[in-house]
């Protein structure tokens, strides 16, 4: 296994929906770090249990539905990583084995099982809305305050996707009228690999404490879109790729993926800075690019 989509490439951008189909056989993203992220989750559900997890009674079909389809991707994609026993499923190398009769949310056993979060979205008279969630590695948000929340209010924080605006109503559109699965790519620049980061952005501590940015990592976040196939339900999928600013030093492509990423933070407005945490730290994190972008030779 080995990670495949990092570092940042300059192919996503930030505040748009920029959505893509996504063949089924690449559904679900395993790597290297599987075993380390799902030692992770299980420290973060342990800690902040009310935090990550939140179900609406009447989604358990829906969840078992999210395992119906989950358990045999892993298998079929990843032979080496998951095999079925018995009433369970064993990763071997990530030294674990995860019961499928336990009493327990079936949305948190597959979660159990990947290394994505996993979201499911219902529609009702308000419109879409998150009914459940298992969310261990969030970035900057809290799924205790976007439980039970239709869309617009899910997105409400986001400059441009608040209620009313164009990108929610063609986000609704798009979600009412979903037939394949589809992902997108988002990206950060935080001041840590920490995996559970539910502060808002404008809140995390960041960059060093150098004259330019000196502690920078790329966080990307994999996300997908899928109907279930019984509920009519959206599962979102989000999985977190981390790594560290050094990595596009070193990239063969570094110079032209820093001149894209500057362009990037010199063309956000006021309000998407300041979601994004970066206004006091833009030109310093524009003088670390630079020096990849212009290396001194």
């Amino acid at each position: 296994m080995r990670t495949l989509h990092t570092p940042y490439d300059g192919s996503s951008k930030l505040f748009t929906i920029g959505l893509k189909p996504l063949d089924p056989a690449e559904w679900i993203d395993v790597d290297q770090h599987l075993c380390g992220h799902l030692d992770e989750k299980d420290r973060v559900l342990a800690r902040h249990p009310d935090e990550v997890l939140a179900v609406e009674p009447g989604t358990e079909d829906a969840q078992a539905e999210v395992l119906e389809l989950l358990i045999p991707h892993l298998l079929e994609r990843y032979p080496g990583q998951y095999r079925l026993d018995g009433t369970a499923v064993a990763l071997p190398q990530a030294f674990r084995r995860v019961r499928l009769d336990d009493f327990v949310p079936p949305l948190l056993t597959a979660s159990q099982l990947v290394q994505d979060d996993l979201v499911i979205m219902r529609k009702g008279e308000d419109g879409w809305r998150l009914a459940a969630g298992c969310l261990c590695f969030p970035s900057s948000w809290r799924l205790r305050d976007k439980f039970g929340k239709p869309m617009h209010q899910v997105h409400g924080p986001v400059p441009g996707f608040g209620e009313g605006s164009r990108n929610n109503d063609l986000i609704n559109r798009m979600f009412d009228n979903l037939q394949v699965p589809v992902v997108r790519w988002n990206w950060s620049l935080y001041g840590d690999d920490v995996l559970y980061h539910p502060e808002p952005g404008n809140q995390v501590k960041r960059f060093g404490d150098g004259n330019i940015a000196d502690r920078v990592f790329f966080r990307l976040e994999r996300q997908t879109l899928r109907k279930l196939p019984r509920s009519g339900d959206i599962l979102f999928t989000i999985r977190i790729m981390i790594d560290p600013m050094e990595a596009m030093e070193s990239h063969l492509e570094g110079p032209q993926l820093a001149r894209a990423l500057i362009e990037q933070l010199e063309a956000l407005t006021p309000e998407q800075l300041d979601y994004k945490g970066y206004t006091a730290e833009r030109q310093r994190l524009i003088d670390r690019l630079e020096r990849i972008a212009a290396p001194v030779v």
